[in-house]
């Protein structure tokens, strides 16, 4: 029999995997357990997120140096699968966002987005607060909802968007275990739902 717990803030766990679904959070504020580093993320009601009725959304629209991130209290992964459902909303500068891992703090952690204005898929780790940029891949997709699907062991790295592996790397900046989180950069406003991490 598998064991499900539904835990407050949206958050189911089964059998060593976590999701964030956000939908017993209140709109109107940050979900339960994330931190706000930078950028205004709020929960917010979206009849189009995969989970209804709720998605977490970025909505600042910042200048071009600023990442948009929250992290999520009390993770700690060092091997893991991580993913997300994200939407690109707006963003003149900027748009899309992506996934964060093994994060340090706010100002040191690795990070794959989307973007659809540049239609690329980026894997970069952001080093005192220094963005760095490891791999790219070119992808143009519609709009609508993708799924941004990372996974490291040691030193490497998978990225894929939508079920298609565009990302290979190695690094080993960050060996230790770390948070997981969500980010964006400058003005891209974007809605993120089923939030999934396992590991350890």
């Amino acid at each position: 029999m598998i064991g499900i717990l539904f835990l407050a803030g949206g958050l189911v766990a089964q059998e060593g995997k976590r999701t964030w679904n956000f939908d017993s959070d209140g709109p109107g504020a940050i979900a339960r357990g994330f931190k706000g580093e930078t950028g205004d993320w709020k929960v917010i009601a979206d009849q189009t997120a995969p989970s209804q009725p709720n998605a977490l959304a970025q909505s600042a629209k910042n200048s071009g140096s600023t990442f948009n991130l929250t992290l999520v209290d009390g993770t700690a992964y060092k091997d893991l699968e991580l993913s997300v459902k994200m939407k690109a909303l707006a963003g003149k500068e900027d748009q899309g966002g992506g996934l964060v891992w093994r994060a340090k703090d706010a100002k040191n952690y690795y990070v794959v987005r989307y973007n659809p204005l540049e239609d690329n898929y980026r894997f970069y780790k952001v080093e005192k607060g220094k963005r760095i940029e490891l791999q790219s891949a070119d992808i143009k997709l519609g709009q609508g909802w993708h799924t941004l699907t990372v996974s490291m062991k040691g030193d490497r790295i998978e990225c894929l968007l939508d079920g298609k592996k565009l990302i290979e790397a190695k690094d080993s900046t960050f060996g230790e275990a770390g948070k997981i989180g969500l980010w964006t950069k400058a003005d891209a406003q974007s809605h993120f739902d089923v939030l999934t991490v396992s590991g350890k």
